[in-house]
């Protein structure tokens, strides 16, 4: 594929918000057989509102598993994540699931869409897990559809979207709680190089809207839409910088 191009107009970077992500001395071990894997060796990294990150690293550097441990999906080893002030290393896992429910909003390069379920409801899915009443569901994701131009494939099932219209789906859904930050994997992995151009302009108009975006990607033109690069080698933050 090939991958999107980097904006060309005037960037405009919004102004940092209170802090959401503060992450101080994490490592994370696994264990293989006789072999200790060491994915993160002392992680210190901080994410405010209003941020538009690109998490960037080749294979084995480290990167799937920050992507993790900032989804609430892993803990670390050792060291300490405070996610709006609270101590997700101490959480259980129940905790850890309100996490990911309410705050998080995930977009998977491979959609993870219910394919019998109409696009109302894959995206009403996050709000029944939270409790919200059927019709105060059924008018949320309304307007999430809305939002990412889907207004008038509601009720249709995946397999009658076309990849691009899939993908809108999974940002919907990522939307509808109003989470604090949006994580993205890869979105345009599984896209022709035109759809990755329109899903990467929806995630452009989102971060001007006011939403937190961290996106994970090994793409360099896909992480030029960011505002911000983190790049990972060898479970170290290489570098952190702006982008001009």
């Amino acid at each position: 594929m090939i991958a999107p191009s980097a904006p060309t107009t005037t960037r405009h970077v919004r102004p940092k918000g209170d802090l959401v992500i503060a992450i101080e001395g994490v490592t994370k071990l696994y264990t293989m057989g006789e072999e200790i894997i060491h994915a993160l060796m002392g992680i210190d990294l901080k994410i405010h509102r209003n941020e538009y990150l690109a998490i960037m690293g080749p294979s084995g550097s480290g990167k799937s598993t920050l992507m993790n441990m900032l989804g609430c999906l892993d803990t670390p080893t050792e060291g300490h994540y405070q996610f709006n002030g609270k101590d997700v290393a101490a959480m259980i896992d129940d905790e850890l699931a309100e996490i990911r429910n309410r705050e998080i909003g995930f977009v998977f390069q491979t959609f993870n869409l219910l394919p019998r379920a109409t696009a109302l409801s894959n995206v009403e899915l996050p709000l029944i897990y939270a409790g919200y009443a059927p019709h105060e569901r059924r008018d949320r994701a309304t307007e999430a559809l809305v939002s990412v131009g889907l207004g008038d494939r509601m009720n249709h099932k995946p397999n009658e979207l076309s990849g691009g219209q899939r993908q809108r789906v999974a940002v919907a859904r990522a939307l509808v709680n109003n989470p604090s930050i949006i994580l993205a994997d890869e979105p345009t992995g599984n896209l022709d190089s035109k759809t990755g151009v329109e899903i990467m302009a929806l995630f452009d108009d989102l971060y001007e809207q006011g939403n937190t975006i961290i996106v994970v990607t090994h793409e360099e033109e896909i992480a030029r839409h960011a505002r911000r690069i983190v790049r990972l080698r060898d479970g170290l933050i290489e570098s952190d910088s702006q982008v001009e």
